[in-house]
């Protein structure tokens, strides 16, 4: 561990140098955190007249705390123990008899930023990869090595609280307007800058403990008198923004309410420690923790042993939202993007959504316009196939059509080289059928996005029958690249997002033809349940006619199964389509926002008014124990994925399930296969459904006694 912190004298100064030896990423460890203590220790006497604290890791200052040590430990007096360390450590930072400067330059994050904001000075590069956060009560718990007590002190209250409540990461230039910072230099001067400010103006003042001085009659009102206020709105955000499902960021807040402006630094780590050890205890923290581990072995679970191709160029057929929105991701990133379509038109309104997006992050200053002009100048457009000789890679995103997908990609191969990729976007239509229009079907996969592109994280890779995987490591390479989270899923009749969400949507209508009402569904699952949005409000977004044409390819592809329910026709052919329209359960303002329930789609789909027969969470179970019932065949019988890891990714990634949940089958295991099984049988004899009937691969579940997670690979 000698070998992952040094200790470097130079002149005057002693430079502490971070490079965690065998890792990509500084953490704080436990021997990590052992050699810190040594080290800093071994300072308190010495000559030194400064301390710089500086990484050597590309891109990384300090990544945070190791979250494999967190996510072992089983009690409150293990987290005690182990946040206990943590505040000594920082507080020796703080106590240093020599002022103490953090030099970061790329990830500050977590544990990284608690012990810069424990050091007297803050310098970072203006490096895009630099940002500086504590992003902990994303993992379901508070900062705890002191970051609740000294991010109020050093940005002040209002700048404090969100850092910690909201676990965004500041920018360097927001970090240096709010006082995280004290200076912003290039990532080329980092050094030779913090070594000339620490011998000309840091050593000649000496040690500094920074605390926020109000700078306006504004923050002079609410440093004092309005902190109340501040508090009150803070909770009321909070609770708007978490509905109420995660603590952590409520407990943040009380911890600062507690310990903003007491002088008592042992008190007010001690109520932080609390806290954050109370946190730690919740299921939602357990959850929350689950959930990063898919998102660090779906990376692994995505790899196939194949050399990716290297993507210079690429072309996108289809210049709809969703094609504009393709385009946009992939000129973000530096690949060159030719968007064709049959129509100057057409192609214009994908341009102008592709720029749309470039502009809201100019806006929020994310790019400078330089930057913006250069991305735009990434997409090109044309009518025709000119320029399609030099395309590396294809992305279809045209209306779904079989035969005219199969047309377009038979067409667009031969004007390209013979080794093109071409991945189709198709949401629903088979992928080993599509091949076919491939005169080379090894070099053809599918790449669903979800809408709205630039928003929802998941990709779902599709490998077909002939799929090579040099094909698929490549789509996987790209879906990386644009910032997404790919799993790799087999062909088949919605693959696994749009397999599971089919019967939920379905059972909703099921519901509404039974006399609930739609805005209580609604809401029981979005408030009660966690959902972003509740199964009327979604289909709305996916398009009625969508909705109703996804059902009947279902309810032929697994009769019996999904039962199709009565009024979907009359959906259909009342003109509804939803968002799109401004016209579906909903009623939408010009601008697409969604309004109240439109009463009038009751009448409109040959309904009565609502009579409000079942329970809420009746409600919820029939939709989401379906989802289940359905996911145990995609499973472990079809194999469409391998793992109950791919599919939580799936479904928190591509549908928002509740990741205070844990994903849809980590809910399954907590309630457990025999509760879900009696209340489907409940469920298929109060309605008299077949689709309630048990799945054989759930009822093998109960008759093991097994989880969907005891499932390895090897024994689906």
């Amino acid at each position: 561990m000698e070998s992952s912190l040094k200790l470097v004298p130079e002149k005057e100064i002693a430079w502490l140098i971070l490079d965690l030896a065998g890792e990509k990423v500084n953490k704080l460890s436990t021997p990590v955190m052992n050699r810190l203590r040594e080290i800093l220790e071994s300072l308190h006497g010495s000559s030194f007249k400064a301390l710089i604290i500086i990484s050597e890791k590309p891109g990384i200052f300090i990544a945070g705390a190791d979250i494999n040590e967190i996510r072992a430990m089983n009690s409150a007096n293990e987290f005690d123990r182990a946040v206990a360390g943590g505040q000594e450590i920082m507080n020796l930072i703080e106590d240093l008899p020599i002022p103490v400067i953090a030099a970061i330059h790329g990830a500050c994050m977590g544990g990284g930023t608690e012990l810069s904001l424990a050091c007297d000075y803050r310098i970072c590069t203006e490096d895009p990869s630099t940002k500086i956060g504590l992003p902990e009560i994303q993992l379901g718990i508070i900062p705890g090595f002191g970051g609740c007590v000294r991010a109020p002190r050093v940005l002040g209250l209002q700048a404090g609280i969100e850092m910690v409540t909201s676990a965004k990461a500041l920018k360097p230039q927001k970090a240096l307007k709010t006082g995280l910072v004290d200076k912003v230099v290039h990532p080329n001067l980092l050094r030779k800058e913090v070594l000339r400010w620490t011998l000309e103006e840091i050593i000649p003042k000496g040690k500094r403990h920074k605390r926020f001085v109000p700078r306006s009659l504004l923050e002079k009102f609410l440093e004092s008198v309005g902190k109340t206020l501040v508090f009150k709105m803070a909770r009321k955000e909070i609770l708007k923004a978490t509905k109420g499902h995660y603590p952590a960021p409520l407990k943040a807040l009380e911890v600062i309410e507690k310990t903003y402006g007491s002088r008592d630094r042992t008190s007010a780590l001690a109520t932080e420690r609390m806290g954050f050890c109370e946190m730690a205890m919740t299921s939602v923290s357990k959850n929350l923790l689950h959930v990063f581990e898919l998102t660090e072995m779906g990376k692994k679970l995505a790899q196939v042993d194949a050399k990716p191709r290297k993507v210079e160029k690429m072309a996108v057929l289809g210049a709809g939202v969703m094609g504009g929105g393709i385009a946009q991701l992939a000129a973000n990133v530096g690949v060159q993007v030719q968007m064709k379509d049959i129509s100057f038109e057409a192609l214009g309104k994908g341009l102008k959504h592709a720029q749309d997006l470039f502009l809201e992050t100019l806006k929020r200053k994310s790019i400078t316009t330089y930057e913006f002009k250069q991305k735009m100048n990434a997409i090109s457009i044309s009518t025709d196939y000119g320029g399609f000789k030099t395309v590396d890679y294809i992305v279809e995103a045209i209306v779904e059509d079989m035969a005219l997908k199969q047309k377009v990609i038979r067409e667009t191969v031969e004007k390209c080289r013979p080794d093109v990729i071409v991945a189709t976007n198709t949401s629903s239509l088979s992928v080993t059928e599509m091949a076919k229009g491939h005169p080379r079907p090894e070099n053809f996969a599918g790449m669903h996005f979800f809408n709205p592109v630039h928003r929802m994280p998941l990709v779902e890779v599709i490998r077909g029958e002939k799929t090579s995987d040099e094909t698929v490591a490549t789509v996987v390479q790209m879906c990386r690249k644009m910032g997404k989270t790919a799993v790799v899923v087999k062909d088949g009749p919605g693959f696994i997002v749009n397999r599971l969400l089919m019967p939920y949507m379905a059972e909703a209508v099921f519901l509404l033809m039974e006399g609930c009402d739609i805005a209580e569904v609604d809401n029981a699952f979005v408030f009660e349940f966690g959902m972003p949005m509740g199964p009327f409000a979604l289909m709305d977004e996916v398009g009625l006619d969508t909705a109703v044409k996804v059902a009947k390819i279902f309810s032929q592809a697994f009769p019996g199964r999904m039962e199709l329910p009565g009024i979907m026709d009359q959906i259909y052919k009342s003109g509804r389509l939803g968002k799109k329209n401004g016209s579906g359960f909903y009623q939408y303002d010009a601008k697409g926002k969604r309004l109240d329930v439109d009463p009038t789609c009751y009448e409109a789909f040959g309904l009565k008014a609502p009579t409000k027969p079942h329970q809420m969470q009746d409600c919820i179970d029939r939709c989401v124990f379906l989802m289940i019932n359905e996911c145990s065949i995609a499973l472990i019988d079809e194999k469409i994925v391998n793992t109950a890891h791919e599919v939580d990714l799936a479904m928190i990634m591509g549908t928002g399930f509740p990741p205070f949940r844990g994903g849809l089958l980590k809910y399954a295991d907590t309630l457990g296969a025999q509760h879900i099984a009696s209340r489907l049988d409940q469920f298929a004899k109060t309605t008299g459904g077949s689709r309630f009937q048990l799945a054989p691969p759930l009822r093998q579940l109960v008759q093991s006694g097994r989880k969907f997670y005891d499932l390895e690979p090897a024994n689906l």
